[in-house]
Formats: structure tokens, sequence, C-alpha cells
């Protein structure tokens, strides 16, 4: 395959929630997808996912057809693949030791992105020879509604030609410019999640009620434009000068005030009874589908903007 051809046929290398979502959304794409996963019953796992994906897709018009084969062989799985998506489990020595295997497999114009939330790129590639083609794919769960692809990588044309391929699938990558723990969006919902674990901790509010201070409140404004733009407007006409320059001493007071809690079984506890009490009995799977319903109801409403 030279790098000016269509990519038809990848290879989806570990099975679990992120790469059963990337062949669901490569199958609607009406690619080839060659996936391999060796956990016992993983094939049909695989499947039933990919079934119960296409309806949602469908509604986000990604009716495609495309062919899914599985095997518990590795070579089998990148021989002939155009494009190689990792999802191994987040653990350094597994992922090392697989991209090198993946790096002696396949030939070296293809591209092999390997989805790691935390990791950094430099360390696991340490043992591949042909480093430049390996390039960090981070997609948001689950990845086949929600768009965000983080990409990070050393060679600009690697990362373009990976970029032209996540956008055909409708997805919006992003590239970070340097390497770093978590990426930008883990980063910035770590951040997020450890005030609301703090405000637990110091008994502010209940779970439910801090989770309902999120999505009744700026979760709403965050679908529609990040924080910068979103501060952007808190200074009116005068927008994100206006913002720094009177109300930039109170968010940095805000900044000071920020806690760092302490994971005891005390706050452990408080966290699991919340939670489980705002699920109200509902499983998890009956949560993941209500999720997906309100996203795919969400990305309809934001296409059309």
């Amino acid at each position: 395959m030279t790098t000016g051809e269509t990519i038809a046929t990848v290879a989806v290398v570990g099975c679990g929630t992120v790469g059963a979502s990337w062949a669901a959304l490569f199958v609607a794409h009406g690619l080839q997808v060659q996936a391999t996963d060796p956990a016992p019953g993983a094939e049909a796992r695989l499947r039933e996912f990919v079934e119960r994906a296409r309806e949602p897709l469908r509604a986000l018009g990604h009716a495609g057809e495309g062919r899914l084969d599985f095997t518990s062989e590795l070579e089998q799985a990148i021989d002939g693949a155009h494009f190689v998506q990792e999802n191994a489990p987040e653990n350094e020595d597994t992922k090392r030791a697989l991209l090198a295997r993946i790096d002696r497999l396949a030939p070296p114009e293809v591209i092999v992105a390997g989805s790691t939330s935390s990791l950094l790129r430099s360390r696991l590639v340490v043992d591949c020879v042909h480093r430049r083609r390996h390039i960090c794919a981070h997609p948001f769960n689950p990845p086949h509604l929600v768009p965000l692809v983080e990409i990070v990588g050393e060679d600009d044309e690697v990362v373009q030609r990976a970029v032209r391929f996540y956008r055909g699938l409708g997805r919006h990558p992003i590239v970070l410019r340097k390497e770093m723990p978590g990426h930008v969006a883990n980063r910035m919902a770590s951040a997020l999640w450890r005030e609301a674990v703090y405000l637990v901790e110091q008994g502010v509010a209940s779970v439910e009620d801090i989770d309902a201070a999120v999505t009744h409140g700026p979760g709403l404004r965050w679908a529609i434009f990040g924080p910068h733009l979103t501060y952007h407007l808190g200074g009116g006409e005068g927008g994100i000068e206006h913002y720094l320059e009177h109300l930039g001493p109170s968010q940095a007071r805000r900044w000071a005030s920020l806690g760092a809690p302490v994971l005891d079984d005390a706050t452990k506890r408080a966290l699991v009874d919340g939670v489980l009490e705002e699920a109200a009995g509902r499983s998890v799977g009956e949560l993941e589908r209500a999720r997906d319903a309100a996203l795919v109801a969400l990305l309809r409403t934001l296409v059309r903007r």
C-alpha cells in the first residue's frame, strides 16, 4: 500500500470496550475489519457489540455494511491491513511488547495507532524499528459515538494521514504538539473529577447534586463551546480580555481553593454509595443505553447548528 491509497482494511487488535467500539465504527463506514483478541469468548462479545451499535450509528447516518472477520492469530489480523488500531489493556509492558510484534508484521508504510489514555507514546515504541509510523490515537468512550480522537506522533506526514483517515469516519481529531500523560481531555476530566471527589469528601453536597451541577449547568455549555470560548462569552462585549482583566483575580482565588482529596476508605465508600443511589437501581448496561441514546440526540442537534 502506498500513502496515496485508500484505507479499506483495518486491523483491530484488542476487542474490549474500546476495540469493539472502534470495530463498530469501521464496519458502519463500510471498511473491512480484521479483529483479534486472545481472550476467551472475545469474538462473541465483539459481534454482539457491533450488532448493538448498528442502530445508533444508523441514526447518525453511518449505515455502511463493512465486513467483520475475527481471528485469534495476530499475524492473520495484520495481514493485508492498511491501518492498525491497537487497543490492548492499559499496561506499558504489555503494549510495548505488542507494538513491537505489530511493527515486525506490518509493512513499514502502514500506520499503527495505539489507544492509550495515559501512557506516553515515546515509552511504548522503544522496541519498534519503524517508530515514526506509530502514533497514539486516543478516543473518548464510546469511540463509535464520541467524535474526539487525540493524536500524538513524531512524523507530521504520518499524523496528517491519520487525521484525514479519522475525519473520513466523522471523527474530530486534535493533534498534540507534545506528549503529555493523559493527553488533553483526560487531564481536564481528571481535574474536574478531582474537585468533584473533594466536594464529596468535604460533605459539601451529595454525589447526585454534584453531578447535577455539571449536567444542568456548565456541561450544557461545554457541549457547544470549550472552556476558553465559554469564558470569552463570560466577558461580555469585551470578551476574554475583559474577563481576564476584571474576573481573572476571582478565578485565581478559586484555583487556590481547589482541593486535593484523599481516596481513603471513607471517601471511596461515600462515592460508591452516592453513585449507587444516583443510579437508582439501573444497571451499567441500562445506563450505557441511556447515555448512548442521549449522545445520538445531542450529536444530531449539534450537527444542525
